[in-house]
């Protein structure tokens, strides 16, 4: 039986990671439940899954919260506000931390959980992202896994199993395109929210969503593969794969490709990561490989699609540089779904947040997180001549 803490519990990630705890109870424990502000599916995943802890970070809506299960769930403490949010992730009880919150907001309960020696489920690739050296660094030393539960992250994962990381030649990392794949900057100039929603295989959150159809999705996992298995950028080539069915690829160094294949389902690297080294039983979807006529791989267009050089070029730049495009972006995603701004206008934002900073290398902790509100204002105030 292991103990899991799931931060980001009413995310498209956390609540498929409950799913699959319904499909085991003899594996899995919630010990503690934390989100943000979703107040009514918070607390029927409260009075399911009866946590020793629940945490709500958002203040008024843990107050509202406590009001409405005051005296229904005995044995589960309830916490509200930002730091009891970063505290749960160090509880002792807890084996497994299922980080699934998005963006930015996920590195501080990260480390926090990192510093008390415990497993980490990572689905919250920004944190790779903005502190990658820091992040492996600190696991390394307190002796404890990163397990990653990006689809195509546990594609390399599973593949590499056996192999040593020095015999890696690339990894090629799959893209589905989104949904609009093939599609030229003069198609995209009115793209509306529903149109940059609607991804033709996964089903995800807006936000993520919205990165996917930009590329900067896979912008982030090549920063993110960077730091899980120790490559080269020259070594990540991504691969356009319309049908995700190929997660992800790994070429050795005596030319032989090990792919990992699956149905388009989140809940798959789920279980893989919080079973890691076992593998069990699943109710998921299986290929039928006499249904399955193509799967076709084509080269990524770049030029229509700036959010995947972006992250190339900040990766490559190192230091604070990946923080500020990640912050940029979370900006201009925010904005482009409140309706704020276009969908080409992110781009723009990230490209002149990016030429207007500076890079710091080796930064601390501390001057990232400088740098992550630097250039978040500095987006806003973009925005204001970006607005419509």
């Amino acid at each position: 039986m292991k103990n899991l803490a799931i931060l980001g519990s009413t995310g498209s990630i956390g609540t498929q990671t409950l799913d699959v705890v319904r499909s085991h109870p003899e594996l899995f424990h919630v010990s503690v439940l934390a989100a943000n502000r979703s107040v009514d599916l918070f607390a029927k995943q409260v009075d399911e899954f009866r946590p020793e802890l629940a945490v709500l970070s958002d203040e008024t809506a843990y107050a509202e919260l406590k009001e409405r299960l005051a005296g229904k769930v005995q044995g589960t403490t309830l916490a509200g506000g930002r730091q009891a949010f970063i505290d749960a992730a160090a509880i002792d009880d807890v084996d497994i931390v299922v980080t699934s919150m998005m963006g930015f907001a996920g590195l501080e309960p990260t480390m926090k959980a990192l510093d008390a020696k415990k497993d980490i489920a990572l689905a919250n690739k920004e944190t790779l992202v903005v502190a990658g050296e820091l992040v492996t660094k600190r696991a390394k030393e307190q002796g404890v896994k990163i397990l990653p539960v990006d689809s195509e992250h546990c594609a390399f994962f599973q593949c590499l199993q056996g192999e040593r990381l020095d015999k890696i030649e690339k990894l090629l990392l799959t893209c589905s395109g989104g949904p609009f794949r093939g599609k030229q900057r003069a198609d995209l100039e009115g793209a509306t929210v529903s149109e940059v929603l609607a991804h033709p295989t996964w089903n995800m959150g807006k936000k993520i969503t919205v990165d996917s159809a930009s590329l900067v999705n896979k912008g982030l996992e090549v920063i993110e593969a960077k730091w899980l298995y120790g490559v080269d950028y020259d070594q990540i080539q991504v691969v356009v794969h319309p049908q995700s069915i190929v997660h992800s690829m790994v070429q050795f160094i005596d030319g032989a490709v090990i792919a990992q294949l699956g149905a388009p389902d989140m809940k798959l690297p789920i279980q893989y990561a919080l079973t890691f080294p076992e593998r069990q039983p699943s109710q998921f979807p299986r290929l039928d490989f006499w249904q399955m006529h193509d799967l076709t791989f084509d080269k990524p267009d770049t030029e229509t699609f700036k959010g995947l050089a972006f992250a190339y070029e900040a990766g490559k730049m190192g230091g604070t540089m990946p923080c500020t495009f990640n912050a940029a972006n979370e900006v201009a995603v925010a904005a482009f779904l409140a309706g704020r701004i276009h969908f080409l206008d992110i781009y723009d934002i990230i490209e002149q947040t990016m030429m207007k900073r500076e890079c710091t290398l080796a930064p601390t902790l501390d001057e990232l997180f400088e740098e992550d509100r630097w250039a978040r204002a500095y987006a806003a105030d973009l925005l204001n001549g970006k607005g419509r």
